[in-house]
């Protein structure tokens, strides 16, 4: 039960992050507006899509999901701090939608990296 939970969070996780890939790499006006008030417009809004992608895949490799748990904290940490800082919640009137999933984004991924803790090759868990 609990494997099929966790499979199951990391799926959820992997496609929010490989969903939106295609507003970023197709330039969607709504994320090239996002990019361009925090400066990272052009490079920034690509760059962030790789890391992204090398996330959601990481997290589906039974290896690797701790590593796909930490980058997706780390990049999904930056977009909320961006929302926080320079965007706000509500960004082109969109009701709050992107920043609710990248909190939803983060906590499920705080979730996986909690349970396979064990499996980061450089620290001692049990």
């Amino acid at each position: 039960m609990k494997t099929k939970l966790l499979f199951a969070l990391r799926l959820i996780v992997a496609i929010i992050l490989i969903q939106t890939l295609r507003f970023k790499f197709t330039a969607h006006p709504d994320s090239v507006y996002i990019f361009e008030q925090v400066g990272l417009e052009p490079i920034g809004r690509i760059g962030i899509g790789v890391l992204e992608l090398i996330a959601g895949i990481l997290l589906l490799i039974p290896k690797t999901v701790w590593a796909g748990a930490v980058l997706t904290l780390g990049v999904i940490g930056g977009a909320i701090f961006m929302h926080l800082t320079q965007l706000g919640i509500d960004v082109n009137n969109d009701g709050g939608v992107l920043f609710a999933t990248a909190i939803v984004t983060f906590t499920l991924s705080a979730i996986i990296l909690f349970f396979y803790k064990k499996d980061i090759p450089f620290l001692k868990l049990s």
